[in-house]
Formats: structure tokens, sequence, C-alpha cells
């Protein structure tokens, strides 16, 4: 049981890097009182945000931070 625990908590510090990497990545979502008055946020661009980079940057973030908590309670019930 302990090289099964070894090995898991080996993959859950490579999820918290990537986890860490990934939220690093993505780009602010506010911006500020300037883009309230200037509508930045009615642009062409954003419409496309779907497609986006940060868009499947944030999926990314999802799905890590997922299985890093679930493999967080599967380590902490292994003995």
């Amino acid at each position: 049981m302990d090289i099964v625990k070894l090995i898991m908590t080996i993959i859950q510090v490579v999820l918290g890097v990537i986890l860490i990497a990934v939220v690093l990545l993505q780009e602010g979502k506010t911006s500020g009182l300037s883009g309230a008055i200037s509508g930045g946020a009615d642009t062409f661009l954003s419409k496309n945000k779907a497609k986006s980079w940060d868009a499947k940057l944030a999926r990314w973030t999802k799905w890590v931070a997922i299985a890093f908590v679930i493999l967080t309670f599967v380590v902490s019930l292994v003995k």
C-alpha cells in the first residue's frame, strides 16, 4: 500500500503544478472601470470566446481541479 500511496501522491503533486500553471496562464477577467465605460465586453472578439485559448484554459482549470480534489480524497482514505 505504501507504493500505491506514493504513486498517488506524486500524481497529486504533478496535478497541483499543472493546476497552478493553468491558472497563471489565464488572462485577467476584470477590465476595470475603463472596460465598463468603453464597452470593451461587447467587442467582436468576446463573441468568439468559447473558441479562444482562454476558454480552453478555463475548461482545463475546471477538470484539473476536480481531478486534484478527488485524488486528494482518495489519498487521504488510502492507509
